[in-house]
């Protein structure tokens, strides 16, 4: 996920994330061999001939992409045959230091405008936008590396590529034109991917206003060109946000999301995704205008590239706004986020389950999930090893038993023993010791009652020793409330069970000290059988690797 909004989820390659660049240049027949010739000559000679290969083949076509800028039709036709020649090379990224090194970029930066036009030009202008096209094309390629695409930006590409945008104001809506907006498009998209710098440019030399234009264009691959551009153009750059929320694109992107064309609704729920992301005031008028129903839809859709952005995107919607929780789970996104979660993708059930994770935050939704069905398929994922799918799956079923109407069925679905027989792995107890040392102090105390009954024995020093959660738990013992010193007392003497199974060699010897009982905590009963009171106003659990415990206060 640019969809890594998401929280910040694990980031794939780069290389995994690039636009594809889909090549539909019809190719003569003398270009096909020509570069059949070109990848022959390269795989048959070792690398360092084939690197000087290159470097000569480079040059030769940099060399005429210098002397063909004219509109003579012998040179367009040579102009247009080098732009493919370089792009074809270049979608093999591990040469493409190489023609850059050949000094490609600024010959192909030169050819993103038509030449000057000249008395004898004003007829009929060969090869029009079939030039600036290849020369788009390839250059989206050779920006798969950072320090590349800050070459192409600084060579001036970018104001020439905003005004290959508005082409099809000055020309009818030919093949041609579409194809030369979309490689624009295209090569923005790639320019400014990870890029906070590009992205800001992009905006400056005025990139916006018409890739949220192009959006209601009626060739859809340009439509799908722009949203992809503005995707990540959003990511990460509230000023961008902004931009293309005023030049209101809303309307027409939740328009997108109905599309029965899998790669519109696509882009459409990412630029929507990312325009939201850590934008409150955004995606409060991002659910005005409508998209809440749009995007329940997609999680049905044949794309699960769809549904997972559109998971992602109701957790975000329902982070924080309780009654949008609730209008959530009323137009139907229960059902198909719990089928989602028995999906065989990792990420479709990753994103499932953070969204029922938010949702559960309600009262009213922590029934109706339970009731749905989403009980089982969350317990099972805890036994994932994936830290992210683990953890959000944890939230999930801490919503759930926030419900007394839910307890009757965890116990039936033997949820209590899969608690209990589960092991945290190592993100989802960092995420949990955190919680606990700065969290709100009644959510520290729960969060150490819950790890005093689940944690496996080899974590207890790590939780309650080095973690401060002993303390927590003492200090439930000193609570005015005679349920908060019962489940503290219960959650010690769980505590001193597991360390014994751990280390029952180390137990201490009886205490020649005659036990004396503390009458007056009632608490203390159901912890007797492994707490003793040393009569000296202290707790005292018998194991030599546990810490006295803290005073019972008396009345």
């Amino acid at each position: 996920m640019d969809s890594q909004r998401r929280h910040d989820q694990s980031v794939p390659e780069r290389k995994g994330q690039k636009r594809k660049l889909e090549e539909e240049i019809v190719i003569e027949d003398e270009q096909q061999q020509q570069q059949r010739e070109i990848s022959s000559s390269s795989s048959s000679v070792p690398p360092s001939d084939a690197r000087q290969a290159l470097l000569c083949e480079v040059s030769a076509q940099v060399n005429i992409l210098n002397t063909t800028f004219s509109w003579l039709e012998a040179d367009r036709a040579a102009a247009k045959r080098a732009t493919h020649v370089l792009a074809e090379l270049a979608k093999n990224e591990e040469v493409v230091n190489w023609i850059v090194e050949g000094g490609a970029v600024l010959a192909l930066v030169k050819h993103l405008q038509a030449p000057p036009t000249t008395e004898t030009d004003r007829g009929t202008k060969p090869f029009e936008h079939e030039v600036e096209k290849g020369s788009a094309f390839a250059l989206g390629l050779l920006a798969v590396k950072p320090e590349h695409q800050q070459l192409i930006v600084d060579n001036g590409a970018l104001s020439h590529l905003v005004n290959l945008l508005k082409r099809h104001k000055d020309s009818c809506g030919s093949r041609a034109v579409n194809s030369v907006i979309r490689r624009a498009a295209d090569a923005i998209t790639n320019l400014a991917h990870e890029n906070s710098n590009i992205k800001t440019r992009v905006r400056m030399e005025g990139g916006i206003p018409p890739l949220v234009e192009l959006l209601e264009f009626t060739d859809t691959k340009v439509q799908r060109a722009a949203a992809g551009a503005l995707r990540t153009l959003a990511f990460k750059n509230d000023e961008n946000k902004n931009q293309i929320v005023e030049c209101n694109a809303l309307p027409t992107l939740i328009l997108m999301l109905r599309s029965e064309d899998a790669a519109i609704h696509y882009e459409a729920v990412g630029v929507i995704g990312n325009l939201v992301h850590s934008s409150p005031n955004i995606k409060k008028e991002v659910l005005a205008a409508g998209a809440l129903q749009p995007v329940i839809g997609l999680l049905s859709s044949c794309c699960s590239e769809s549904q997972r952005e559109a998971a992602l995107l109701l957790g975000q919607f329902a982070a924080t706004d309780s009654d949008c929780k609730v209008h959530i789970v009323q137009r139907g996104a229960v059902r198909p986020l719990i089928e989602m979660l028995q999906s065989p993708d990792v990420q479709l059930r990753e994103m499932s389950a953070f969204a029922l994770g938010r949702l559960a935050q309600d009262t009213h939704n922590q029934a109706g999930i339970a009731h749905n069905g989403g009980l089982v398929p969350l317990l099972k994922l805890l036994d994932s090893k994936n830290g992210s799918l683990q953890h959000n799956a944890a939230f999930a079923l801490y919503g759930l038993a926030d419900n007394e109407d839910n307890v009757s069925d965890f116990i039936r679905v033997g949820g209590v023993q899969k608690l209990q027989d589960g092991e945290f792995i190592v993100q989802v107890l960092n995420h949990l010791l955190y919680m606990m040392r700065v969290a709100e102090k009644s959510v520290q105390r729960r969060v150490a009652l819950a790890l005093a009954h689940l944690c496996s024995p080899e974590d207890q020093r790590t939780i309650f020793i080095d973690n401060g959660g002993l303390d927590l738990l003492l200090g439930l013992l000193g609570s005015t409330s005679t349920k908060q010193q019962l489940d503290g007392a219960v959650a010690l003497y769980k505590l001193a069970n597991k360390a014994m199974t751990l280390s029952p060699m180390d137990a201490a010897p009886p205490s020649p000290t005659p036990q004396v009982s503390c009458q007056s905590c009632s608490f203390c009963s159901m912890a007797f059988t492994y707490l003793t009171f040393n009569g000296e106003g202290r707790f005292t659990v018998p194991h030599q690797k546990m810490i006295i415990l803290h005073a019972c206060k008396q009345p």
